[in-house]
């Protein structure tokens, strides 16, 4: 059997659709892997990637698509509601099947040694492929964004740990991780005020006293007219998503608003769906058979309010 992992790169992108269709071209129909799905967001300006196969046959096609990024976004024009350091945001090398993380820190550093020298773009490694301290967090490396780096990368003690410490002029810098499965998951509020989705975020990422192995913040949707709370599952087995979206309900009734759906951006392991159904079997007083993916995807649409959810979305679907 050869290695399974998920790669789930992140560029800052996600208005001009020929753009878009140009840059994830090298990803397309190649041996080795899948091209799962590639999801733009207008309001994010940032689409995010998802490729799941053998690791080795990623990784020149991942060159070629990271130059593409760097030719053809300039980070000085972009602008979104994502926090984000270049125009290649993040690369995550995720274990799946017969391969460890080890093995995925070793392919991550491969990654962004490549990364950095032949196409001059100074990398941060993050996640279990860190190798100093207090870059293990993204979103530490990641504070002060494009505009901030151009000083911060400068400083000793930020110095990238591939390439020189200056900043590419379209493309700033890179995250290359490895880290286990986490669940990009967001929460829509009906309102459009940022002050109530700030106030649910802070109740219930870690950071601020909440559920430990949660990132989340605030965003207003433009093209959908109002706000969510978007956050990153770090842990799903500890955190299962039926408590946090019950959490946000609850937190969301004292400013009277309604949770009106929700979201998985990329991926999310079968398990982790399987146990919030059984949550809200439970609640029901019912006993959760036996599912097909396709009556997975039917409850967690309807359980969890999950939008633009399908079989696609379930890992499982494309390692069986």
């Amino acid at each position: 059997m050869k290695p399974i992992v998920q790669c789930v790169p992140n560029f800052s992108e996600g208005r001009d659709t020929e753009k878009i269709e140009a840059i994830v071209a090298p990803l397309k129909d190649q041996a080795g892997f899948k091209l799962v799905s590639y999801e733009p967001d207008k309001d994010y300006n940032r689409t995010v990637v998802t490729l799941i196969g053998d690791p080795e046959a990623m990784k020149e096609p991942l060159y070629l698509f990271t130059k593409n990024v760097r030719d053809m976004i300039d980070m000085e024009e972009q602008s979104g509601e994502h926090p984000r350091m270049g125009a290649l945001d993040v690369l995550p090398f995720i274990p799946i099947a017969d391969i460890d993380m080890d093995a995925c820190v070793n392919i991550a550093h491969e990654v962004g040694k490549t990364i950095a020298e032949r196409l001059d773009i100074p990398v941060y490694m993050y996640g279990e492929a860190h190798v100093k301290k207090g870059r293990k967090s993204l979103p530490k490396i990641r504070k002060g964004e494009f505009e901030g780096m151009k000083e911060k990368i400068k400083e000793p003690e930020w110095h990238p740990d591939y390439g020189k410490p200056a900043i590419h002029p379209k493309a700033g810098v890179s995250g290359v991780g490895a880290r286990l499965p986490l669940i990009a998951y967001n929460i829509d509020l009906a309102t459009d005020d940022i002050e109530i989705a700030k106030k649910i975020a802070r109740a219930i990422r870690g950071s601020s006293g909440g559920f430990k192995h949660i990132q989340a913040g605030p965003v207003f949707l433009k093209e959908r007219n109002h706000v969510q709370v978007t956050m990153n599952i770090l842990n799903y087995k500890q955190n299962p998503i039926y408590r946090i979206l019950e959490t946000v309900k609850m937190e969301a009734r004292r400013f009277h608003v309604e949770v009106t759906g929700s979201e998985i951006v990329g991926l999310v392991p079968l398990d982790t769906v399987k146990r919030s159904l059984k949550y809200y079997a439970d609640v029901r007083g019912d006993t959760l058979p036996e599912l097909d993916l396709e009556t997975v995807v039917q409850r967690a649409n309807a359980d969890l309010l999950f939008r633009d959810f399908a079989v696609e979305k379930i890992i499982e679907a494309h390692t069986e």
